[in-house]
This record gives C-alpha cells, sequence and structure tokens, in this order.
C-alpha cells in the first residue's frame, strides 16, 4: 500500500462507514421505540400518540421510550466521539474520557445531590449537581496540573482527581442518612438511560452540543499529533491551546452526559479501538465514525437490557462493564505482547 493511495482508501471506508451506521442507528431509534418487557401494540400506538386524547400506549411511546432512546443515542455518541479524542491527544489507546477525571467529578456532584436530598425538592438539581461537579474536577486538574503540563503530569493529575472523587463519594456512601439513600446512590452509580423524562434530555443536550461544537475542526490538529509534539509544532498547532480546550470540551460534553445517564463504563475505550483500523487509523477520520459508532452501542446495549430475561432490568452501565472490562484485559495482553 503506498501512502498517497491510503488516504483516499480510508476516506472511502469512512464515507461507507457514516453510511452504514447511521442506517444502524435508524433501525436501532426505531426498534429501541418499540421494544421492551412488554409488547405494546405498535401501529395503534404510533396512531394514538398523533392524535389529540394520549392513551396508554402513546404516553409509553412518548414518556418512557421516546426520552430513554434520544438519551442513549446522545449519551452514547457523546462517550464514543470523547473516548476517540482522548486516545488521539494521549497518543494512548488505553484512555478515556474517565482519564480526566471529568466522570468522576460529575458522579460526585450527582452522589452530593442524592445525599441532601435535593433531587426530590428541585428535579432539574440531580443534572445540575453532575455537571458542576464535572466543570469542578476539571478546575482542579488544570490548577493541579499547571497551564503548560505535559501529558504525564496531566494524566497524574487526572488520576489524582478521580481517587479523591471516588473517595469522596465512598464517604458519602458511608455517611449516608438511610438504607434508601445508599440505594439510591449506587442505582445511579450503576448508570441507566431509564425512568428518564424528556425535561432531563433537554437538560443535557445544551453542555453536550457546547461540547461538540468546541470538538468540531480539531481532527486535522489530531492528526498532527500522532507525528509527534515537536512535528505538529512545526505544523502551527499550538500544542497547550489544543489540550485545554479539547479537555474542556470533553468534561463539559461527559459531564453533561454522566450527570444524567450515571457512570457509563467502556464505551469511550471499546468503539474507538473497535474502529480505528477501518478509518486507516487517523484520528481525525475517527472522530464521527466513533460518536456514530458510541451511540449505536450504547442504544443496542439499552435494547439488550430490556429484553434480558431477568426478574428485574439491569443496569445499561452494569452491561457495558461486561463487555467492556475482558476487552480492557485483552487490550492489556495485547499491550505487553507488542512489548515482549
Amino acid at each position: 500500500m503506498s501512502h498517497h493511495d491510503a488516504p483516499t482508501r480510508s476516506e472511502f471506508s469512512q464515507s461507507t462507514l457514516i453510511t452504514l451506521f447511521s442506517l444502524l442507528i435508524a433501525l436501532l431509534l426505531v426498534a429501541s421505540l418499540f421494544l421492551g418487557t412488554n409488547p405494546i401494540p405498535v401501529f395503534q400506538a404510533l396512531r394514538e400518540s398523533l392524535g389529540e386524547s394520549p392513551s396508554v400506549y402513546s404516553l409509553i411511546i412518548t414518556e418512557v421510550r421516546l426520552p430513554r432512546t434520544l438519551i442513549a443515542a446522545v449519551a452514547g455518541a457523546t462517550l464514543g466521539l470523547c473516548g476517540a479524542v482522548m486516545q488521539g491527544l494521549l497518543r494512548n489507546p488505553l484512555a478515556s474520557p474517565g482519564l480526566i477525571g471529568s466522570s468522576s467529578g460529575a458522579a460526585l456532584g450527582a452522589v452530593a445531590v442524592l445525599y441532601f436530598g435535593l433531587g426530590g425538592s428541585f428535579w432539574p438539581a440531580l443534572p445540575l449537581g453532575g455537571m458542576i461537579g464535572s466543570l469542578l474536577a476539571m478546575l482542579l486538574v488544570y490548577l493541579l496540573a499547571g497551564r503548560d503540563a505535559s501529558i504525564v503530569t496531566l494524566i497524574l493529575a487526572g488520576v489524582a482527581i478521580n481517587s479523591m472523587a471516588l473517595a469522596m463519594i465512598s464517604l458519602l456512601l458511608n455517611l449516608a442518612p438511610s438504607p434508601y439513600a445508599v440505594r439510591e446512590m449506587v442505582l445511579w452509580m450503576l448508570g441507566s438511560v431509564a425512568n428518564h423524562s424528556l425535561n432531563e434530555f433537554w437538560i443535557m443536550l445544551p453542555g453536550t452540543l457546547l461540547g461538540w461544537l468546541l470538538l468540531l475542526g480539531h481532527g486535522r490538529a489530531l492528526d498532527g499529533l500522532t507525528l509527534g509534539e515537536d512535528t505538529a509544532r512545526s505544523m502551527g498547532i499550538n500544542i497547550v491551546r489544543l489540550r485545554w480546550k479539547l479537555f474542556l470540551a470533553v468534561a463539559l460534553a461527559v459531564g453533561s452526559a454522566v450527570s444524567v445517564t450515571g457512570a457509563i463504563g467502556f464505551i469511550g475505550l471499546v468503539v474507538p479501538h473497535l474502529l480505528r483500523p477501518l478509518v486507516g487509523y487517523m484520528p481525525g477520520r475517527l472522530l464521527p465514525v466513533s460518536a456514530l459508532g458510541g451511540a449505536a452501542m450504547l442504544l443496542l446495549a439499552d435494547i439488550a437490557v430490556r429484553l434480558f430475561p431477568a426478574g428485574t432490568e439491569i443496569k445499561v452501565g452494569v452491561l457495558t462493564s461486561l463487555v467492556g472490562a475482558p476487552f480492557f484485559l485483552y487490550l492489556i495482553l495485547k499491550t505487553r505482547r507488542v512489548a515482549l
């Protein structure tokens, strides 16, 4: 394969991938609206949801399954996109959005809201608490690492803030006023897109979209980074500014998504890995494909948990962890084989 024809072939496969994933997502969106533990008459529900007086079936579609479907698609896309960004920026295939503390910061913010019982009196308190937690974690990483930090310092600062946030969550769980509060916090942390309303979807959307917008147009800079920081600088890329802009974008997008869904792990790690070979290992080309792949994966996982033959519905975060953890182990073993 010559160096010159690789981009053309990759570009073709990227556009093919985007088309295929768009079709897959369209199918999954329809399936997600109509599949559930209890079958409902699909066409009747559709007709009634367009009518003036809502019926039980139309309410199931519009009030239960539509918010769930939309939140799964947007949160999955965010996790897939931000995973690809972090792996490209840190040039590390094991990087994920949680590495910079945004997910655990969001979890701490949300758990604090549940601990103080604020969610019951003011419903947007839970997602807002998650977003504030994510941004505060990001600010602490910035203060800890310093403006001109190296990648290693940034990762270490992220790991430190992660550990601190997890320790604080453990403390709040330990001091919880009642077993019910503990149960509420633990269930939230398991990660789920169920039992949300459209209001929560609208709350998560601005921060997520702002994060996506901040990431737009940085694909070429990430491609340049694959050649090394010195080469990237010689191409006119301001590494420090790029790093902080992408960190802020990831914190905003992931923080907003996680604040509603709870912790859903491994999508940001697994999806970019699976798709990277298909786009010629170019980080810039991976971004849109990874976003679509993330949306498809979370929609699929959510449909799977609904159809899971168990007494109670398992959380989607548990399912993604069950798939992601063995994959993570496989990556470590693969890296070790390469190192040997």
